[in-house]
């Protein structure tokens, strides 16, 4: 009887969810999770169905910066409702274990809560689920691969070398579990400064689109290191909320409508293959 049961089967589509998308970085701190909410938040301004996982189960930041940290509800004995913010429904670890009490766990309990994440969550119709993963190549990816199917990734990296260092490692990780890396996204490209307006490369600057190219990789933008992008996640207001014509928010929006268009491509892709094998 065991062998009939999912994990046999190998990774199955969550119903009603078109595209399940990875944000995943390789080194903490290049602002992942930021990008990981705006994103969701971005997508939902324009008009897609959203939901948000925060699989970064040991720094589950999500629901600050979503601004909302109450228990999730149990909708039936063993099935979970997420909360929605800003049009976004979400689920994190840190909903359960609220504070600073910190996540100590092994592997099979990382598993076992990704699986149910994905699969007890009551998440709908969505058209997106962004799963925000934790840095590093470990064990959460390895559950998320083996339980959805994912439509394609996206890396984060801060244009420095050593940002890029673990984000080519992250690429590597991808290829090896056979997942599309969407593209790549830099953030903390340029400080403006708000006295003389001039362009300060704190972290260098390109390097990110220079290694999507070594890649092959589409370079999807890049986002300034910007205190309001700060202060809207602190407040669990993300800059996004602003809307596609904020100078804040608007290169979050020309990401959103990348990975979009890639996604689609990325499943029609799919389909033909499938139609012809």
């Amino acid at each position: 009887m065991a062998a009939s049961h999912g994990a046999a089967q190998g990774p199955q589509p969550l119903p009603g969810v078109t595209y399940v998308v990875a944000v995943g970085s390789g080194k903490g701190g290049v602002g992942k999770t930021t990008v990981a909410v705006n994103l969701a938040v971005a997508l939902g301004k324009l008009g897609y169905r959203v939901g948000l996982l925060d699989a970064d189960i040991y720094g589950p930041n999500v629901p600050t910066m979503m601004g909302m940290s109450r228990a999730p509800n149990m909708v039936a004995e063993d099935r979970i409702g997420p909360l929605t913010a800003h049009g976004v429904k979400f689920i994190s670890i840190g909903l359960l274990a609220p504070g600073d009490k910190p996540m100590v766990m092994r592997g099979p309990m990382l598993h076992q809560i990704i699986r149910q994440f994905l699969q007890q969550v009551e998440w709908g119709e969505l058209d997106f689920l962004i799963v925000d993963l934790p840095p590093g190549t470990g064990d959460v990816v390895i559950s998320l691969v083996q339980t959805v199917p994912l439509t394609g990734a996206v890396v984060v990296s801060t244009p420095s070398d050593v940002s890029l260092q673990d984000a080519r490692k992250a690429i590597e990780m991808f290829a090896q579990v056979k997942v599309e890396v969407i593209g790549m996204v830099e953030n903390m490209g340029r400080f403006i400064c708000p006295h003389c307006h001039q362009a300060v490369d704190i972290f260098s600057s390109g390097g990110t689109e220079r290694t999507a190219g070594q890649f092959g990789l589409e370079f999807l933008g890049s986002l300034d290191l910007d205190p309001a992008i700060r202060e809207g996640g602190d407040r669990g207001l993300p800059v996004t909320l602003a809307g596609p014509e904020s100078a804040a928010a608007k290169p979050f929006y020309e990401v959103a409508r990348k990975v979009a268009a890639r996604a689609e491509e990325i499943a029609a892709a799919s389909e033909q293959i499938l139609e012809i094998s």
